[in-house]
């Protein structure tokens, strides 16, 4: 199939353009510089100059706090390019392959969030990537929606990158450890993405949602304290709670992802995120932008 990569320069849309020679698939990739995804004339001028079979959207406004003061921009990227994208699709008989994210959940459960449980995001940023769902999942372009949750990888900017940084520039840092997901290397995120192409006769002429994150449970204190155990990076952590790291954005207290429906359906396994986190190490760094 001919797919057309959306965010090209992205965590995940980078991680594609690695990957990509390990799929039959012929690959196109695309970022802002190239396509304005909110504007609806530019995409419908982009897509009509090709064929492809598959838009994949790895384009999104992620700056959590920001969003609370760029709310226009925050949903013009996350629900209005969304819509340009699901009427070229429907227009071109495309498939659209979009992912979101743990934050449209309001933190408030104890055990992981299935695909079925409410949303009520709690900040700008989850209610924009809540509205882009709703507009495909009120379409009838032949869909797929990925949620995930605390995306890293070599590529972009990142909790990992973050705290790296700050780790050999401090000699002390405070880390929330009250609130707890799961770290996921966008790798695991873009080979499950093929391995979803690959069984596109599941989702097709549908619109379907999946949670896919990597396996276990971590809070932002513990994956800090494990960046620094692998970096060698002599600097204390003292965990915190929310209150007393306030923030312009309020984030979810718990919001692991249930996988099952996703691994029933595509007969995958999904890695432990210690596992996943340890093979980003193992990855060959000349072949990355450390940017």
């Amino acid at each position: 199939m001919k797919i057309l990569v959306i965010g090209s320069q992205g965590q995940l849309g980078n991680e594609f353009q690695a990957i990509q020679s390990s799929s039959s698939h012929d690959f196109s990739f695309v970022d802002q510089d190239n396509l304005n995804i909110t504007k609806e004339a530019e995409v419908q001028n982009y897509i009509q100059k090709a064929s492809f079979d598959v838009v994949i959207n790895c384009a999104a406004y992620t700056a959590v706090d920001d969003a609370e003061e760029d709310e226009d921009l925050a949903f013009a990227v996350n629900e209005k390019a969304v819509k340009h994208l699901v009427n070229a699709c429907i227009k071109h008989r495309m498939k659209l392959i979009h992912f979101s994210t743990d934050y449209v959940f309001d933190g408030q459960h104890h055990k992981p969030y299935t695909e079925k449980d409410k949303v009520k995001p709690l900040g700008v940023y989850g209610k924009s990537k809540r509205a882009g769902e709703e507009v495909i999942l009120k379409s009838n372009v032949s869909s797929l929606i990925l949620r995930t949750s605390w995306l890293y990888s070599h590529y972009g900017q990142n909790f990992m990158k973050s705290m790296i940084r700050l780790g050999r520039e401090r000699e002390q840092l405070q880390i929330v450890f009250d609130q707890v997901g799961t770290p996921t290397h966008a790798r695991d995120l873009a080979q499950a993405t093929l391995t979803c192409l690959d069984q596109h006769k599941i989702w097709e002429n549908q619109q379907k949602l999946y949670h896919f994150s990597n396996e276990g449970v971590s809070s932002w204190f513990d994956f800090a304290k494990a960046i620094f155990d692998k970096e060698h990076i002599d600097c204390r952590v003292q965990p915190i709670l929310s209150k007393e790291y306030p923030t312009k954005a309020q984030r979810p207290h718990y919001s692991v992802l249930d996988k099952s429906q996703f691994k029933s359906d595509f007969k995958v396994e999904i890695p432990h995120w210690l596992d996943s986190f340890r093979n980003y190490y193992q990855e060959s760094l000349t072949t990355a932008k450390i940017l």
